[in-house]
């Protein structure tokens, strides 16, 4: 490939690292350009997990060998094995700063445009037993700090990567860690209009997205969708008394509570959805197993030092509540049932669709009546006057 077709290469191998809306994705893109722009048979891409201290690949492209996966859960390397990533030396050779290196299955001597290199151990062996017979190797540097790390494979018998490639896979390294910082960035950004700044759980939005996903499921195969709505019991007494830094802390701390209880249903989404509104969405569990989740809560919010507990609701396709037509229903069930919890002082929760599973006695409270006036709404038969600016004033 002459200059201005790798130039080319470079120029296109950028534009789809920047369309890429996610690190799997970019991941693939990286790894699949630069084996196609240096004719490799196999390309991955690793990224340096330093909390763990493994070189964790992220994706495996081309004519895949043995136990390699395209996307694999956790193929890990001891970076003690990788020495050229842990830092970005700034002499000569191979694994200083950015700059890439050929190794072949013979356990030849390595090239770089800095000249040969003695031998490691750990690459040949490796090689050979997946029937390859060089590769080219480029640490990835994405801010200045060593990311990882891009490697290019070709087959036994295929010609031997040279320097002009070493050279060529830096450029493409360079490229890619553009594209990864981007990325990830984007994903920060993603993660904050998801995210509850004050207590890292998800927000409204993120219950909102899940919550129709989930719906749609409940239509299509029955998936059951439950959603518990509590509200914090006593928030403006500890602003009021000790200020609203202590009630920043209450707010914290029935955060964990309600992560931790959530944690007992898999694929719980623990979210605030204002102020001292809390919600968990969960999708699959039986209903029995939402409103024992819920008790749990309710005991452990009860035992938080500054509060006054929870008052708790809790809607449940499993349970009978009639069809749930949209996500708003199941919300305004879940919240007309956590309005009885309050009204009646309970510490437990107030199940939609159960007598006597928590409920208030006595009459009608005004979660039910939010319930009662939206679903005439829903169905068409809100025409009264009265009725209209009753809606309105119960804000549904």
């Amino acid at each position: 490939m002459g200059d201005d077709a790798r130039l080319r290469t470079v120029v296109g191998l950028a534009q789809e690292m920047a369309a890429a809306h996610t690190l799997r994705d970019a991941a693939r893109t990286a790894a699949e350009g630069a084996r196609a722009a240096l004719d490799g048979s196999f390309a991955a891409l690793s990224v340096w997990e330093r909390e763990r201290g493994l070189l964790r690949v992220l994706v495996n492209t081309g004519e895949r060998r043995g136990d390699e996966e395209e996307f694999p859960e956790d193929e890990t390397y001891p970076i003690h094995d990788f020495p050229e990533i842990t830092g970005l030396c700034r002499g000569a050779g191979p694994g200083a700063g950015t700059r890439a290196w050929v190794e072949t299955a013979d356990g030849g001597s390595r090239v770089s445009r800095y000249g040969p290199a003695a031998p490691r151990e750990t690459r040949p062996p490796a090689l050979r037993r997946r029937g390859r017979g060089c590769c080219v190797v480029a640490p990835v540097v994405v801010d200045g700090r060593a990311w990882g790390e891009l490697y290019v494979a070709r087959e036994i018998g295929r010609p031997v990567f040279d320097r002009a490639d070493a050279d060529f896979a830096e450029a493409l390294a360079s490229v890619i860690a553009a594209g990864i910082a981007q990325t990830e960035r984007l994903e920060e950004v993603r993660l904050l209009a998801f995210t509850d700044p004050l207590t890292g759980l998800a927000n409204r939005r993120a219950v909102d997205v899940r919550l129709e996903e989930a719906l749609e499921r409940h239509r299509a195969d029955g998936t059951v969708v439950s959603l518990l709505v509590c509200d914090v019991n006593g928030l403006k007494r500890v602003n009021d008394v000790l200020g609203h830094e202590a009630g920043d802390r209450l707010l914290e701390r029935f955060a964990s509570v309600l992560s931790l209880c959530g944690a007992m249903l898999p694929g719980t989404l623990a979210a605030r959805l204002g102020g001292d509104e809390f919600c968990l969405l969960a999708v699959g569990p039986p209903a029995d197993e939402v409103v024992r989740v819920a008790d749990e809560v309710c005991l452990r919010a009860a035992e938080l030092e500054t509060g006054q507990g929870v008052a708790c609701g809790v809607a449940s396709t499993g349970d009978p509540i009639g069809p749930v037509r949209s996500a708003r229903r199941l919300f305004r069930l879940a919240d007309a049932a956590q309005y009885r919890a309050k009204a009646a002082r309970t510490d437990k929760p107030v199940v939609a669709g159960r007598e006597g599973a928590g409920a208030a006695e006595g009459p009608e409270g005004p979660g039910d009546a939010v319930v009662r006036l939206a679903d005439r709404a829903e169905q068409g038969r809100i025409g009264a006057p009265g009725d209209r600016r009753r809606l309105r004033g119960l804000d549904v």
